[in-house]
């Protein structure tokens, strides 16, 4: 297939176009700077807000995968962060449209939930969570996956677009070079589970209640739209307890994330739609249940979770494409 990847010298990207190479596809590259030379693949010098230079881009391919995009609410103020998301993936939809293109697969984001980085927490209806779940977006970058995902939907309607916009969480890459590093890091995040879960209940409720409030005051404080403010966050008390309560404890290799995007481009199915895409396993390594039974206690199931199995369902994305996680982190602890 030839296809066209927006933004593939990111980690997603990187691994998505060094899959697609080794599978035989013939893939071109674009992004915003110059010079950037990667094996396999051609690569232009093309901003998806230039729809000219988009449009040129897109001719003779057979499909997209659009991953261009401002990644979080600290990386550029609100009206560039909507400039860039939304009208670079509207410009990317309409250049595909008028090429007669029907198979874009597309990066949104677990934040298109706006849970995580929204400024007002909002009552969650039930675990797991799935796409069927409302959003209730306050924060420019989880609007614009928000959004982003009503662009897919109405170039599916208007043109017959068949696409997939894949709600990544945190995604981790693992290298010879880093294995050691990222283990040590997710062991001491774990680490922290289990000390939680050897504490008296008066004690762990007391820390938890307050990792909820940080998180509470962060959000009011909108201290996730400070520029390039997530290096200070992580040195908080407890911040990877935080983050995982905040990201449901789901995270995906991007490897994982690479085989969703392959198969998303060759797989028989119709329409536009959200899919929820990372492990099968909660990151923390503690029975799941109990994460929801300390964190969110008023959050009803829709089902039983067994064992330490992810908050994120991932049912629908199975269904669609055949996914399944491949190098899930839980994997690497025996859960």
């Amino acid at each position: 297939m030839r296809v066209l990847v927006t933004g593939g010298t990111g980690v997603v990207g990187r691994m998505a176009v060094a899959r697609l190479v080794e599978h035989g596809h013939d893939v071109t590259v674009i992004g915003r700077s110059a010079g950037i030379e990667i094996a396999g693949a051609t690569y232009r010098q093309c901003d998806i807000v230039d729809f000219a230079c988009v449009t040129e881009c897109v001719q003779g391919m057979e499909g997209v995968v659009h991953l261009a995009a401002i990644p979080n609410p600290s990386k550029g103020a609100s009206e560039a962060i909507f400039h860039a998301n939304c009208t670079g993936t509207f410009n990317v939809y309409q250049a595909a449209a008028n090429a007669g293109i029907k198979r874009i697969i597309s990066a949104s984001s677990i934040n298109a939930l706006g849970f995580n980085f929204g400024i007002k927490r909002f009552p969650l209806r039930y675990f797991p969570m799935d796409e069927a779940h409302p959003s209730f977006t306050t924060d420019p970058y989880s609007f614009s996956k928000q959004v982003m995902e009503e662009i897919g939907a109405y170039f599916w309607r208007r043109d017959g677009i068949s696409s997939l916009f894949l709600r990544l969480p945190g995604v981790y890459e693992v290298t010879p070079e880093n294995e050691a590093q990222v283990m040590s890091a997710r062991g001491t995040a774990r680490q922290q589970y289990q000390e939680l879960l050897a504490m008296p209940e008066s004690q762990r409720s007391a820390i938890i209640a307050g990792i909820i409030t940080q998180h509470d005051n962060l959000r009011a404080a909108r201290a996730f739209e400070v520029p390039d403010n997530f290096t200070n966050l992580r040195e908080l008390p407890y911040a990877r307890v935080m983050f995982g309560y905040s990201n449901f404890w789901a995270s995906i290799d991007a490897r994982d994330s690479a085989q969703c995007i392959e198969k998303g481009l060759l797989a028989d199915f119709e329409g536009s739609h959200p899919v929820y895409v990372n492990d099968d396993h909660n990151a923390a390594g503690i029975p799941t249940e109990t994460l929801v039974e300390w964190f969110y206690p008023d959050v009803p199931f829709k089902r039983p979770l067994v064992g330490t199995e992810t908050l994120v369902s991932i049912d629908k994305v199975r269904e669609l494409v055949g996914f399944e996680p491949e190098y899930s982190v839980s994997r690497w602890f025996g859960s």
